[in-house]
């Protein structure tokens, strides 16, 4: 894949740009197995690949330039606004989007937010498009006081953009490194966007997460769902559940699964699917998984773990070190935490793993591994 915006040095986020692209998945699968080979003599599976380009189904594009120019993209080291709203990673009807945000801003008259002066409205524009090219639209602004402006000019933005299904305002006072506020305002008559994957409707509400490649997040929640339903269990835990992903995939009559997240919409979003789906035997708590794991009176046949980048931890990993739990699925977008959380967790080998390349062009991946207990 070719980059303009690398290749003239305005962005260089994307680290791997111009490397071919079965070197960068070989050189991950290379790199997780390396990593990981004191844990346990693992079958790995074939590496399961993306599309190079178009893959992100989300973007978080900071606003920047003048009211009548509005930039989108990045912020340079002089806190001026980049322009990268043609940026290749991003999917199509994300970047069909892009455009039509600024020219709404301009219009709304919504000013950038200037980091240097530390005045303007507009801070972020998120978006997020669903598997049938539905969007999500979420705009980041210091002061409440512009949403009634938002709200007057949304008309015009839902003809300009039909497939808006959701549009919020967030409301981010601070002026730090924080993208979101702890406020939404949703403007429109639906709160959450429908991301089918594997078939399975989740229903995503605003500051819930959800995987930034919708494809390889079906490969993955397929995957596990496979090794869950070889090991048989009676009982689940997802902990770091998210919008449920996991959880519901590994859902079967009989089989009691318990989701765990902080995220009090993204447990919102796990009920109304598990709701929907008629799946009764799926619960979801809003809560530290640590906290519940430590604090449960019975514990699972299995534990599903999908922690953010820093991993687990040590008390998690302590936990289930001495629980006798016999199995754990480990999903992981950074390997290193993963084998810091291992070489605390003796007794549990890996069993099988796999390199999904959820980031192409970069040097993140995910790795899932099927860990079980020696004997």
């Amino acid at each position: 894949m070719d980059c303009s915006y690398f290749d003239a040095g305005v962005c260089r986020s994307c680290t791997l740009m111009g490397v071919p692209y079965a070197a960068q998945l070989a050189d991950k699968d290379a790199h997780a197995r390396e990593l990981l080979a004191p844990f346990g003599d693992a079958a790995w599976l074939p590496p399961v690949a993306s599309a190079e380009s178009g893959y992100r189904n989300k973007a978080k594009m900071v606003i920047g330039g003048t009211l009548e120019a509005p930039t989108v993209g990045i912020l340079d080291e002089n806190g001026r606004g980049v322009d990268l709203r043609e940026c290749g990673i991003c999917a199509p009807g994300v970047r069909a989007a892009l455009p039509v945000l600024a020219d709404f801003a301009t219009r709304t008259r919504l000013a950038p937010y200037s980091v240097p002066e530390r005045r303007g409205d507009l801070k972020y524009v998120l978006v997020t498009l669903s598997p049938d090219d539905e969007l999500m639209v979420r705009f980041v602004v210091r002061d409440e006081n512009v949403v009634p402006r938002i709200r007057a000019g949304l008309p015009g933005l839902l003809r300009a953009l039909p497939n808006a299904r959701v549009v919020t305002v967030n409301i981010q006072p601070e002026h730090k490194a924080v993208v979101e506020g702890e406020r939404e305002i949703v403007l429109t008559a639906d709160s959450s966007l429908v991301m089918t994957v594997g078939g399975m409707p989740l229903r995503l509400r605003p500051q819930s997460f959800f995987q930034t490649n919708t494809a390889v997040a079906e490969a993955l929640y397929g995957q596990v769902a496979e090794w869950v339903d070889a090991v048989s269990p009676a009982s689940v835990w997802d902990l770091y559940c998210g919008v449920g992903g996991f959880a519901l995939a590994v859902a079967a009559p009989g089989r009691r699964v318990v989701g765990v997240e902080t995220s009090r919409e993204a447990v919102r979003s796990a009920r109304a699917t598990a709701a929907a789906a008629g799946l009764p035997h799926v619960a979801f708590r809003a809560g530290d998984a640590t906290a519940f794991a430590l604090s449960a009176k019975a514990r699972p046949e299995l534990v599903i773990v999908n922690p953010p980048r820093r991993g687990i931890g040590a008390d998690l990993a302590g936990w289930l070190e001495d629980s006798g739990v016999p199995g754990v699925v480990y999903s992981s977008c950074n390997p290193k935490s993963l084998a810091h959380d291992l070489a605390r967790m003796p007794s549990y080998r890996i069993r099988t793993g796999r390199v999904l390349d959820m980031f192409p062009q970069t040097g993140h991946m995910e790795v899932a591994v099927l860990l079980e207990r020696a004997a």
